[in-house]
């Protein structure tokens, strides 16, 4: 989802060296994974109101405003200092268009399975092991993406959260940890009992629909 890491080093050792064009180019390189992330992040009726185009350039303008102290202090890889002024972004926009009064800030910002990424369900469908989904069986690919999508709207928050960080937003268990404040080996086992949980609830469906 984010761009090649190596050229991102590049770039930002330009920045600091006072290119101007290296800043414009890193910023428009992060800008298709920071409208991929707005899009899964941002509530859907909520979308209906804000440009997720319109989100993104503040995430931008943002970071244009704060690369300087980034540069001097990179406390994170860089991309991951973009999804953070994203997912604040995020919420700053859910607390403005609250969707309903009694839905909480931070389960409005949560993110149910999204829609238009059925290549990341349908693998990790198959990664829980269902036999049944093979590359030619396109509309059985379908449905196992809207089945996966289902159960991970079941989880707890912690569960869905991190199942999305690594499926939908391809991040790594080390950057996982980085954002959550976790070790490694902690962010490992949380996503293993995620999983988990996933497969227990896909199957509890699975049942529910033989009955």
């Amino acid at each position: 989802m984010w761009p090649e890491k190596d050229q991102t080093l590049e770039l930002l050792q330009q920045a600091r060296q006072g290119d101007e064009s290296a800043v414009n180019e890193l910023m428009d390189r992060h800008r298709n994974s920071l409208r991929q992330l707005v899009r899964m992040r941002l509530d859907q009726k909520i979308q209906k109101r804000v440009d997720v185009s319109d989100v993104v350039q503040d995430v931008l303008v943002e970071a244009n405003r704060r690369l300087q102290r980034y540069l001097d202090n990179p406390v994170m890889p860089f991309h991951l200092w973009m999804r953070q002024i994203a997912k604040d972004r995020i919420i700053d926009a859910h607390r403005r268009h609250r969707v309903s009064a009694k839905r909480s800030v931070d389960r409005e910002q949560q993110m149910v399975a999204p829609r238009g990424y059925d290549q990341s369900s349908i693998h990790l469908a198959s990664l829980l092991g269902d036999q049944r989904l093979t590359p030619a069986a396109a509309a059985l690919q379908q449905e196992m993406a809207k089945k996966v999508e289902q159960a991970i709207s079941k989880l707890d928050e912690k569960d869905c959260e991190i199942i999305v960080m690594r499926h939908y937003e391809h991040l790594t268990n080390q950057e996982i940890g980085k954002v959550l404040d976790l070790t490694e080996p902690a962010a490992s086992m949380r996503y293993l009992r995620a999983i988990r949980r996933l497969r227990q609830v896909m199957q509890d469906d699975g049942e529910s629909g033989e009955k």
